[in-house]
Formats: C-alpha cells, structure tokens, sequence
C-alpha cells in the first residue's frame, strides 16, 4: 500500500498493492491494521454504492453536524474525485485537492470529516464505492455549488448534468458558520 499525500492535510490517496496475472488481480480494498500502522485509524458503519453516467456531476457534499469521513473508491469506470476543505478557521479553508480514481488504478481517496466532496465522472459509466465513518444524517445532508468561483474547482467537464440539490447549492461565502465544520488542530 502506497500512501500519496496531497495539499490538503489528511487527505490521502492510497493505491494499494494489486496482485496479477492472466486470470485477473486482487487487491484488499480496506484492511484496517494496514490503513491504522499508516496513520489512518478509521472504522466505517456505512457502505454506499452509486452508479453514474457519463458528464454526471456529484457534490459538493457534506454533512454538519454529523461530519462523515469518506473513503472512495471506483470499481467500474473512471472519476475526477475533489475534496474541499470547509472547516471554519483552517489554514486551508477554502482549498480543495483532486486525484483520479479509476477501475483501473485501484486508488481510493481518504477524505476526513469536515471536507466536502464531489465527483465528476469522465468514462461512460462509473461504479462508486463510499466507506462512511458516520451514518447518513438526513438532517444535516448539506452541498456547497460546484462552480464556486471562490473555491475555483478545475473540474474536467463544462456543462456537467447535476441534480436539483446541487443546482440550488449555495455559495461557500454565503453558508451561515454553523452550518460549517470547525477547524481543530
């Protein structure tokens, strides 16, 4: 398992180690004494699995005060996958880090509590697998507008096709501060 650090403390892209041949590849996906040796202690209660098609747009999504810490992954398909840091007070509030997750790169994203995210699927399909920390808390589902220009998002695709909910996202600037995550260093 290889660790890929990115802008964003605590966000990491792992790409764990594929094993191969001519009848196919196996990889562990999550083994919990491997992530916490690395520094990723994390527990999940909470498996979703979404499929999308191509020019689809997901996020930027959050919850608060439930936070979830996602682990992502694509096992069909191929995904611009973005975190955001939106914790009140952070010294990299505001910025955000990308990777592209694919079937066949095998990375996963760790993306902590208090980070929004969203993806943006570049194959014809996608298959995407979340590992949830915390449970889905309707009441505190919340997104952030995908085209914040404050945030700036270099998303790959210019006319994205996104759900209501995505389209009526308020602006970053304009969330209320206790809608928002609090930076803990």
């Amino acid at each position: 398992m290889k660790l890929i650090r990115t802008d964003l403390p605590g966000c990491v892209v792992i790409e764990p180690a594929v094993h191969g041949d001519a009848r196919g590849y196996f990889y562990e996906s999550f083994n919990a004494e491997r992530y916490a040796a690395a520094g990723l202690d994390l527990s999940f209660v909470q498996t979703n699995v979404s499929r999308s098609a191509r020019g689809v747009l997901r996020g930027l999504h959050y919850q608060w005060p439930n936070p979830q810490g996602k682990l992502v992954s694509v096992l069909e398909g191929e995904v611009y996958d973005v975190a955001v840091d939106i914790r009140a007070g952070s010294p990299t509030f505001g910025r955000w880090a990308a990777a592209i997750l694919s079937a066949e790169n095998h990375r996963h994203f760790w993306i902590p509590e208090g980070f929004a995210h969203g993806f943006a699927v570049l194959s014809e399909h996608a298959t995407f697998v979340y590992q949830c920390t915390a449970l889905y808390d309707r009441a505190g589902d919340a997104a952030i507008r995908w085209n914040d220009g404050d945030i700036a998002v270099d998303w790959p695709i210019a006319d994205p096709l996104l759900s209501d909910k995505d389209v009526r996202a308020p602006f970053l600037a304009d969330l209320p501060p206790e809608r928002l995550p609090v930076y803990r260093p």
